[in-house]
């Protein structure tokens, strides 16, 4: 039996960094003591610690901390000298933060629909893409859209809620055309994906790749942050002078840039931080496991499906049901913290009205995004606070199926 939210007083939040916080405290207080002390408040020294210890736990050579996911998305992109005239492929369900660093380097997004299962962009829409609606331009020696004439320069595969997409046919796919891959990683740190009879992590696969380091992501600064990582020493070399006003040299300008270095508090809260990561990633499988025994033969709660190819760190649990808003507020009058990822498709945003979608355009994206909800999660769950969520998400389930 159910009790109101007055009568058990539980209140579960979204996500809660004050309880990660009182459990790693002593380790976060030494060493941001320790920044202080060394007046290193901009990259230099804890900066770089972070820098070496990302790479080797991404298995790359290197790694350069940035002010934020975007920022690294869009340095990602820049790197590779894509710009004006050129397109990118990306998926229509994910964060504004993705098209919106493509659209900035002067290229245009292109969108594509999702895979049911995965919610990740889907292969065989990228395929079709460009077998249906390009050409190949002698001139450029590459695909162009039929439509615009640009170049199609790379696929931005998001690894959303902490599920890598189908990487291997992507690859292919991007092998087959000559485009580039960029992995925008930001919610997916330490996830994997198998291929040749062995594990990979988020962000080895592509020529170069993006990650956020966002408070509520795996691996969380206190503040923003992210960082770009790649194999390839050249774009590294150029990534390190986009963020420093294109310096090589101090005063010594090679290209435009901008400021984008990741300040010294947050190398050495992450660099802290990176330790525990594997850990906490469990933690978030256990808690994903138990809501899903919770939710197995629940009518009306379709949850998100872990793919064979990979393992799953779920930075969000995601789950899908009817009249999601109404469900959304009634746990909220519950004490349960929620949230959707996301509401509006991409294809849909205001921004990108001017290139031409309509409603129908990506059915899977937009049919998910009325039913997406996402429910607490974060490593310091207890298992009651779990069980609390999922009795309360199947009560008013089985209440609205009853209801039709």
């Amino acid at each position: 039996n159910l009790r109101s939210r007055k009568e058990c007083g539980m209140e579960v939040p979204f996500f809660d960094l004050k309880r990660e916080y009182a459990n790693i405290k002593d380790d976060i207080d030494g060493v941001l003591k320790e920044v202080l002390k060394s007046s290193s408040f901009v990259a230099g020294e804890f900066v770089q610690k972070f820098e070496n210890s990302f790479s080797s736990f991404c298995s790359v050579k290197y790694a350069i901390g940035v002010t934020c996911g975007t920022t690294a998305v869009y340095l990602a992109l820049k790197s590779l000298g894509i710009g004006k005239d050129d397109e990118v492929i990306t998926t229509t369900n994910t964060f504004m933060a993705t098209a919106e660093a493509i659209d900035l380097t002067g290229a245009r997004p292109v969108f594509v629909d999702i895979d049911k299962d995965s919610h990740n962009i889907n292969p065989k829409s990228i395929s079709r893409f460009i077998e249906q609606e390009s050409i190949w331009d002698k001139k450029t020696k590459s695909f162009v859209d039929r439509m615009t004439k640009k170049r199609i320069k790379a696929i931005i595969p998001v690894h959303l809620y902490g599920q890598m997409a189908d990487m291997k046919p992507i690859m292919e796919i991007a092998d087959k055309y000559g485009l580039y891959v960029v992995e925008d990683s930001a919610q997916a740190v330490g996830a994997l994906y198998k291929t040749d009879g062995s594990f990979r992590k988020a962000g080895s696969f592509g020529k170069i790749s993006a990650f956020s380091f966002y408070p509520s992501k795996n691996l969380g600064a206190y503040g923003n942050g992210g960082a770009v990582v790649t194999d390839n020493a050249r774009l590294a070399g150029r990534v390190r002078m986009l963020i420093n006003h294109g310096q090589k040299k101090k005063y010594h300008h090679n290209i435009l840039g901008w400021n984008f270095k990741m300040n010294g508090f947050q190398g050495a809260i992450l660099h802290t931080k990176l330790k525990y990561l594997d850990e906490w990633n469990e933690k978030r499988r256990e808690h994903s496991a138990l809501y899903n025994k919770l939710f197995n033969k629940v009518d009306g709660v379709t949850t998100q499906r872990e793919m064979g190819y990979g393992k799953h760190i779920y930075h969000l649990y995601v789950v899908r049901v009817k009249r999601r808003d109404e469900l959304q507020r009634f746990l909220k009058s519950k004490g349960i913290g929620t949230a959707i990822h996301y509401p509006i498709p991409l294809h849909l945003q205001k921004p990108f009205h001017y290139l031409g979608y309509k409603e129908g355009s990506f059915p899977v994206a937009e049919k998910y995004a009325e039913e997406i909800i996402s429910l607490p999660m974060f490593p310091e769950l207890t298992e009651d606070e779990i069980r609390y969520v999922a009795a309360n998400v199947k009560k008013f389930v089985e209440k609205s199926v009853g209801s039709e």
